[in-house]
Formats: structure tokens, sequence, C-alpha cells
């Protein structure tokens, strides 16, 4: 349904906004087409609606649906007047879930924070929080709203960081995150070297889930990122380069039931607790494997992000994970966990650094990959034991 938008009289001006989607329970590829008719002249102008990196497709479909309750399709799109400073208050109410919160942590009074935010609903005629005797929680368009102001307050974060370091001639510093399997010993050998020649940059690094990773990349949390080559939905605006090949084992405890087998199959496997490295997506390369197997996953999961504690879990139990060589070579050698005896393509990877589409990389983040790849493809060519 398309409704026209009221004139503007003092511009002369008609406005109007069209959800367009192929699908109609799905916006990640929808544009909202806005038609702007000043005087007899007309422009049409198309956004698109991305999904927010990590939102699941029930939250889109839940803010699909309240945009539709409150007649997006057809709703009238003025021009809207956006106070940043009001952004920043807006987003760490969301966070905080209480004015009161909120307040406290921004050094304001609570009845001057929720002043702003009432001139700031005012400004844009859009209700964007839902206030109740236990806290607050942003509504669809709040929702929307979040999205940006919390990308844009990281920005004026970083600005601030890097005029300072600018001002007193330092180098900015570098962030990078990686995955917890090649934090182990990848990572921190090729920092070890890297810092022979630049013992003065600032390094800060952060392990955490591919997904993780790569949503943090686009949204200026890292400055390059240290992951497989498996992306998921997220391709646009990244960029990357395969650093080395690594090779994923399926570990076990050396009692384990399977361990003494001389050949086993996927189908034996899967009868054994796993363990994922993340609940939100699927382990692809078990799900691939799996899938050209033709067999079903594993009926009990433990989802653990920890590379340590899969460890733990697998010494002192019958559970099973994927880990590469590399990370679990010295406990191999030890004999306090074993590899059991199958092989499979999927078990082969790619590492490849991940940075922004248009980021340029200075010497010192340049210098960094490099060591990386070099360690890399040195700790993989050497024979599992």
């Amino acid at each position: 349904m398309i409704r026209p938008g009221n004139r503007d009289r003092a511009k002369n001006s008609v406005n109007l906004a069209v959800l367009i989607t192929k699908d109609s329970n799905d916006i990640s590829g929808a544009y909202i087409a806005t038609l702007s008719m000043p005087g007899d002249s007309a422009k049409m102008r198309r956004t698109r609606c991305r999904r927010p990196p990590g939102a699941t497709s029930s939250d889109q479909g839940r803010i699909l649906a309240d945009l539709r309750e409150t007649g997006i399709e057809g709703m009238e799109v003025p021009h809207l007047s956006i106070d940043p400073r009001k952004l920043i208050y807006f987003a760490s109410i969301v966070e905080q879930g209480s004015l009161k919160k909120a307040a406290k942590s921004l050094g304001l009074s609570q009845p001057a924070l929720s002043l702003s935010i009432d001139r700031l609903e005012a400004d844009l005629n859009i209700r964007l929080l839902q206030r109740s005797p236990t806290g607050v929680v942003p509504t669809a368009f709040g929702d929307v709203l979040y999205y940006h102001a919390h990308l844009i307050r990281g920005e004026l974060i970083l600005a601030e960081r890097d005029l300072q370091n600018a001002i007193r001639g330092q180098a900015s510093e570098i962030r990078i995150g990686s995955l917890p399997s090649l934090a182990g010993s990848i990572v921190p050998t090729a920092l070890n070297k890297w810092r022979e020649t630049h013992p003065d940059v600032g390094l800060h690094v952060v392990e955490s889930a591919q997904i993780d990773l790569l949503t943090g990349v686009l949204q200026r949390e890292f400055d390059f990122v240290l992951g497989y080559t498996q992306c998921y939905d997220l391709e646009g605006g990244l960029r990357q380069r395969v650093l080395f090949r690594d090779r994923l084992c399926v570990i076990a405890r050396p009692e384990h039931p399977l361990s003494s087998t001389g050949s086993i199959s996927w189908e034996e496997i899967v009868k054994f607790p796993w363990i994922s490295p993340t609940s939100r997506r699927p382990h692809s390369v078990l799900e691939a494997a799996l899938k050209i197997a033709n067999v079903a996953p594993p009926t009990q999961t433990t989802f653990c992000g920890s590379v340590a504690l899969q460890k733990s879990l697998i010494a002192g139990s019958n559970h099973l994970a994927m880990l590469p060589a590399h990370a679990v070579r010295v406990e191999l050698q030890e004999g306090r966990l074993v590899s059991l005896p199958i092989e499979d393509p999927a078990l082969h990877r790619n590492i490849a650094v991940f940075f922004r589409e248009g980021y340029n990389l200075n010497e010192a983040s340049r210098d960094l990959i490099d060591c990386v790849a070099s360690i890399g493809q040195t700790l993989c060519r050497q024979p599992d034991v």
C-alpha cells in the first residue's frame, strides 16, 4: 500500500516512501524507495535495507512485522534532523536498559537525559523507546536507529584516539582479531617475531568466533582479523588474502573407544558427543563433511569458544572436537590427546586475513600479516604426531 505524504507548504514538496522487497518475508535485499517531489520535479532515492551483522532471520522478521504494523510501506518521510549527541545518549540507554543506569554512565542527571530523548523523539516524530517500570527497550524504529547510533559513537571514539595519537606524534594502535584456534601457537609466535622490528607500536588483540570477527571488521572494531575463508553471508564490504592452509584433526582422549580403531567413518564419529566453537552458527567444517557423507549431525553438542576448555573437556570425557594440528601439537606429542585416523578434504581449510574494502594497511600492519603468514606456513608444514 502506498499513501502520499502531506505536502510541505514551506518547501512545496511531497515525500513518499515505499518498502520494496523481492520476498515479502525478507528485508535483507530490500529497498526503501523515497520519492521526493519539490515543485514540479521528482527525484527517486533508494536506500538498501541491510540486516545488522549477527542478526538472525527471526530478528529480521520481527522488525519487518513491526515496520508493517506502524505503516512503513506508506509512511511520509520528512527531512530528519538528528542531533549526534542525542544519538550517543540513545545508544547508552538501549545498552543499559535503564534511564537511571545510562544517566549514571554518561555523567548526567536522569531528568536531563529523559528530556534529551524526549526531544530526539519529538524531532524525529518517531517513538524510539518503550518505557515500563522495569526499564526501557527499543521499538522497531529504535532498533534501526540504534544500529547506526552505536557505530557513530564508535567512530567518534576512534577519531578522538587517532587525533590524540597524531598530536602526540605516536603511532596508531593496531587492533586485530583472531580465531581461538590460531591464538594458541601461530599468533603469539608471529607477534614475538613482529615485535623485534616494531617495539613501540601499540597492539590490541582479541580472540573470538568467526562471525564476531567479521562483524567487528565491518563495524571498524578491528583493523583486520585472522580467520578461515568461510564468510557466511558477510562478504559484502570485505577483502581477504589467503595466508596459509592448515588441517583440522578430530581430537579425542587416549582412552576414547575410537582411539584404537584402525579406520573410522563419520557415521561412527557422530555417535559421540561433540564440542562446537559457537552456537550462533553451525560448525561449518563438520557440517560440510557430514553433508558430503550424507550423515546426520551429532545428537549431543556442547558449544565452547575456549580452546583450553575444549582440550580439558576432551581429556576428561568421550567428547570429540575439531582442532588444527598446530593447536594441539604439544598435547599430541606428550600423549595427553590423540588424533583419530580420519581423512577428509573438508578438514583442510584456508586461513586468511580479512579487512574492510578500501582500508589501507600501514607498514606495521603489513609486516604483522607477513609474520603470521610465515609462521603459519612453517608450523603447518610440520608433520602431525
